[in-house]
């Protein structure tokens, strides 16, 4: 396959036509989806024209009623890609995914499965306030039955998207509002995928390792330049997907570096990264030359544009916590 440079908001609408072409029983579902709104993002810009409105559909604005229909209509054997616009409003079908979607499989003895994707827009960083700029992934990694997935990369969110929207079991599919102007090499052609459940090694390095994934990847990577320029040779580890997490790649770099920094946008209380280091201490702990540091967003409510970068995870951030590894800094 020949590469593109693709965007990841180009990168995700070739995915959706794609899929849309590939098989009949995929239809998007949302809030302003069809032309020529395409969505607030403009991600689906164009998909109807191509493959008429009875395949992207516009629907109420209720998240309820979007991923209430998207379960019955998996239920029927149908592929749905349902759109909510904002992760924050995803509460509102917390029902819906949490205790339909997720269980369908086992409250049915295995005779129905449930294959939809919700695919979410997290507005970190934007400037939208507190009820606008979550990142609430923690909530659905506490939910067995669910795929949580949350590319960095162009070529990841078209072959990590495709890869959900074939995928049996209900994936959420997390999209950085910030990160959709990213361009990067994407294979073309069809059949190109990504796995779900499998982290990538952005970075190889030997001194210490920094697991991360989606909006905060960009940042582990500046980040790991930082360092490099002090000596510290950083391997950044992009978990891809936080449910299954791939603790087999993060543990075998972690053996080898010997120390460890987890960074997320989500907050550092009880988020991702808290099981990510749970892992790595109980696994690794006689091996670990320190303990191991988290980051992420500090334990309030984001603030107005003004404030929000006081409050949201930074490189610097992450270059602090490198270092307090590497014995630079002891508190």
């Amino acid at each position: 396959m020949t590469d593109q440079n693709l965007s990841i908001r180009e990168a995700v609408n070739q995915a959706l036509d794609e899929a849309l072409r590939t098989d009949p029983g995929v239809f998007l579902l949302g809030e302003d989806l069809a032309d020529p709104a395409a969505g607030v993002n403009a991600v689906t810009r164009g998909l109807a024209t191509a493959h008429g409105t009875d395949r992207v559909m516009n629907t109420p604005i209720s998240e309820a009623a979007i991923i209430g229909a998207a379960v019955g209509a998996a239920m029927e054997g149908h592929l749905p890609v349902a759109e909510i616009m904002i992760m924050d409003f995803i509460g509102i079908a917390m029902d819906q995914i949490v205790n339909h979607a997720a269980k369908l499989r086992y409250m049915s003895g295995g005779r129905t499965t449930c294959p939809i994707t919700v695919r979410t827009s997290v507005f970190a960083g934007t400037g939208s306030g507190g009820t606008h700029s979550q990142s609430l992934e923690a909530w659905f990694m506490h939910v067995p039955g669910l795929k949580v997935v949350y590319p960095s990369t162009p070529a990841d969110a078209k072959g990590l998207l495709l890869s959900s929207i074939f995928d049996p079991d209900p994936v959420l599919f997390m999209e950085a509002s910030r990160l959709y102007g990213t361009k990067g090499p994407v294979p073309a052609g069809d059949g190109f995928r990504v796995p779900i459940g499998k982290a990538d090694v952005k970075r190889p390095g030997k001194d210490v390792t920094i697991v991360t994934y989606g909006l905060a990847t960009g940042q582990t990577l500046a980040a790991a330049d930082i360092l490099a320029k002090e000596g510290v040779d950083a391997e950044v580890v992009d978990l891809r997907t936080l449910l299954p997490l791939d603790m087999e790649t993060v543990l075998a770099s972690v053996a080898r570096t010997r120390r460890a920094v987890v960074a997320h946008t989500a907050v550092t209380v009880a988020g991702p990264g808290a099981e990510v280091a749970a892992q790595i201490s109980q696994k690794l702990f006689r091996e670990l030359a320190e303990p191991v540091q988290r980051v992420g967003g500090k334990f309030t409510p984001i603030p107005s544009r003004a404030s929000e970068a006081a409050v949201t995870l930074s490189t610097e951030d992450i270059v602090a916590a490198a270092r307090k590894t590497m014995g630079a800094v002891r508190v």
